[in-house]
């Protein structure tokens, strides 16, 4: 089984799972998703190779009602090399001075559409909506569990970004405790609410709205902006207007609109940034967490321009070459949009 340890000076977690090291990779080096046609037979990702993967837990479908068998739009499976286990009891032991616990969590596979050649930017709208769709449903139905205290949904695109298989496919992982990382964004949010009584991210987007510079697109309900502070060349946030702090009380319809700016946003940074590889995670509250008045959820996309050295990794203090307002200038160009339309 998978174990969590405590670093004893940060304070952080760190999952050691040694079971992933097996996983199979179907990127050759040098290689991002050329000549893929649409069905790989040894992809356990394609329709027709259903019993590749553990039974679904989540299934949309377009035809067939039978679990497990192709005619579906979107599946959700628990991951072969899961980083967490859901099985299990949840214990929390010391090991000297050092803090530890049993790897308990859940750890799934979104797999986004039946067709191997087609990523996130270039699926239906209808399909896109679908995908969101599924991590709200998955995250409601995993909320249920006591043990789990935060869950985060991702994707890895391209072998760069960690994918180790091309079928478009994101991830989400339930975990026991609530990453250090997010208690500091919260803590953060927390200090700026009793400073100034309104949500930091609210007063962001106003400011950006306002100034426009660092805007790349929006619709009524959303906004895509490259942060002020960017971490890394061409970071872009995309979050809703009004504030809502948790993204599984979505409505339908704003999934959709959501689903909508996220495919034109991915799309813009994939015209400017041909084959780039990229991540994004999805920043929502802690399960059961009473922070309605200073969080604010919302979805970062991470293009792999760049790699850490030991600059960033020593200081934790990231170098972007590209301002946000280059970045932005760029992404929102008209010229290079309409080449999609």
């Amino acid at each position: 089984m998978p174990q969590l340890r405590r670093d004893p000076v940060t304070r952080e977690w760190v999952i050691i799972a040694a079971e992933r090291s097996r996983r199979p990779s179907d990127f050759k080096v040098g290689e991002e998703m050329r000549g893929k046609s649409v069905f790989s037979p040894t992809c356990p990702f394609c329709p027709g190779n259903e019993l590749m993967t553990p039974g679904e837990v989540l299934g949309y479908r377009w035809s067939s009602p039978t679990s497990n068998t192709p005619g579906w739009a979107v599946r959700a499976v628990p991951n072969k090399f899961p980083a967490l286990q859901v099985e299990g009891e949840f214990d929390r032991t010391g090991y000297g001075m050092y803090d530890m616990m049993s790897g308990i969590g859940a750890h799934e596979v979104i797999i986004e559409c039946p067709e191997h050649d087609k990523t996130l930017t270039d699926v239906s709208l209808d399909q896109a909506e679908l995908v969101f769709k599924s991590y709200q449903d998955r995250c409601k139905d995993l909320s249920q569990d006591s043990r789990f205290k935060y869950i985060m949904v991702f994707r890895n695109q391209g072998r760069v970004a960690g994918a180790s298989l091309e079928h478009a496919h994101s991830q989400l992982i339930a975990l026991p405790m609530v990453p250090r990382n997010v208690i500091e964004k919260m803590e953060g949010a927390a200090r700026y609410y009793e400073f100034r009584e309104r949500c930091v991210y609210c007063d962001m987007i106003k400011q950006e709205t306002s100034y426009g510079e660092r805007v790349v697109c929006e619709n009524e309900q959303f906004i895509a902006f490259c942060p002020f502070a960017s971490k890394y060349p061409f970071e872009t946030w995309v979050a809703p207007k009004l504030h809502r702090r948790n993204f599984v009380q979505e409505s339908k319809q704003n999934i959709r609109l959501f689903a909508a700016l996220v495919q034109e946003t991915l799309q813009r940074i994939t015209l400017c940034l041909p084959s780039t590889a990229y991540n994004f995670t999805l920043h929502t509250s802690p399960i059961n967490q009473d922070i309605d008045k200073d969080f604010h959820w919302h979805l970062s996309i991470m293009p792999r321009l760049t790699v850490n050295a030991g600059f960033e990794m020593g200081t934790g203090i990231h170098i972007n070459v590209t301002s946000p307002e280059d970045a932005a200038k760029y992404l929102r160009s008209t010229s290079i949009f309409d080449e999609l339309v």
